[in-house]
C-alpha cells in the first residue's frame, strides 16, 4: 500500500476541547449575571465571543487571549451599565479563564485505535495544531501522542493556509498522497483545499463559531466528510485502492489503444 502523509488536527479532532471552554464560559456567564442583573446570559456570552474572535485576528490562538476576552467583556459591560469596575472582579474572571487550560483532556473515542491502524499500515503521521506551545504540549503529554507523532509536531498560533504551506514545504510533501484531517472548516479544511491536498472533515460534537465558514473552493483532490474518527483509516485505504484501480484501468486502456493503432 502506498505510504501516505497524514496531518491531524488536535483540538476537537483527536481530543475534546470545546466542551471545556463551554463549561468555563457557563461559569463566567453565571457569575457575570449576578454582577450585572440587567443583562441576559445570552448577551454576556455573545459579547465574550465577539471579544474573543476579534482578538484572534491580532494575537492568533495564543492562550492568553481567552481569559482576556473575559476581562474585556467585563470592562465593556461596566462601561455600558455605568458600574464601577473592581480589580478583584477582573482578577476573578481572568483566573477563571485560565482554568480551562488546567482541565485534563480526554481523547475522542477511537483516537488510539485510529492512529495505531494508520501507523501499522506504514503511513507517516504529523500533528498540525493551533494554539500556543505550552498548552498544546501539555495535551500531547497527557494523551501520550508522541507514540504516534514522535517529533513530527507543528503548533501554529495563526493556523491558516500560510502555516500549512510552510509545513508542506518543510516536510517536502507530495500533495497527491498528503491528507489533512480535522474538524475546523476554517483552519483545517479550507487551507487543505487551497494547498490542493486531500482532506477529511470530521464535524465536532459542538463547533466554535470561529470555525464555521463557507467553503468557496472546488476540491482538486479527495475530499470526504465522515461522522467519526474511526472511519478515517478505511476512507484513506479505500481511496488508495480506487486510485490504484483507476491507474491500472487507464494504463490498460492506453496500451489497448496503442495496439489498435
Amino acid at each position: 500500500m502506498e505510504k501516505q502523509t497524514i496531518l491531524f488536527n488536535l483540538d476537537d479532532t483527536l481530543a475534546y476541547c470545546n466542551r471545556y471552554f463551554n463549561q468555563i464560559i457557563g461559569m463566567y456567564t453565571d457569575q457575570m449575571s449576578t454582577w450585572f442583573p440587567s443583562l441576559t446570559k445570552q448577551e454576556i456570552r455573545q459579547k465574550q465571543l465577539e471579544m474573543d474572535i476579534q482578538a484572534i485576528n491580532v494575537h492568533g490562538l495564543d492562550s492568553n487571549r481567552f481569559p482576556e476576552s473575559f476581562v474585556r467583556a467585563y470592562n465593556y459591560f461596566c462601561d455600558v451599565t455605568e458600574k464601577d469596575g473592581k480589580k478583584d472582579e477582573r482578577d476573578y474572571v481572568r483566573e477563571l479563564g485560565y482554568k480551562v487550560f488546567q482541565i485534563p483532556v480526554e481523547p475522542i473515542p477511537y483516537m488510539n485505535e485510529t492512529l495505531q491502524a494508520l501507523k501499522d499500515a506504514g503511513h507517516e503521521l504529523y500533528l498540525h495544531t493551533g494554539g500556543d506551545e505550552a498548552n498544546q504540549f501539555r495535551k500531547i503529554a497527557q494523551l501520550e501522542l508522541t507514540t504516534f507523532f514522535e517529533h513530527r509536531v507543528f503548533i501554529s498560533e495563526h493556523k491558516d493556509t500560510t502555516a500549512l504551506s510552510d509545513i508542506l514545504k518543510t516536510i517536502d510533501a507530495n500533495p497527491e498522497i498528503t491528507w489533512m484531517v480535522g474538524n475546523s472548516i476554517r483552519t483545517d479544511i479550507v487551507p487543505a483545499l487551497e494547498m490542493k491536498i486531500n482532506a477529511i472533515h470530521i464535524p465536532a460534537e459542538m463547533e466554535w463559531k470561529y470555525n464555521e465558514v463557507d467553503i468557496n473552493i472546488e476540491p482538486e483532490r479527495a475530499y470526504y466528510q465522515v461522522d467519526s474518527l474511526q472511519e478515517v483509516p478505511d476512507v484513506i485505504h479505500q481511496h488508495i485502492e480506487e486510485e490504484k484501480d483507476d491507474y491500472q484501468t487507464s494504463f490498460y486502456e492506453h496500451h489497448q489503444d496503442h495496439h489498435l493503432h
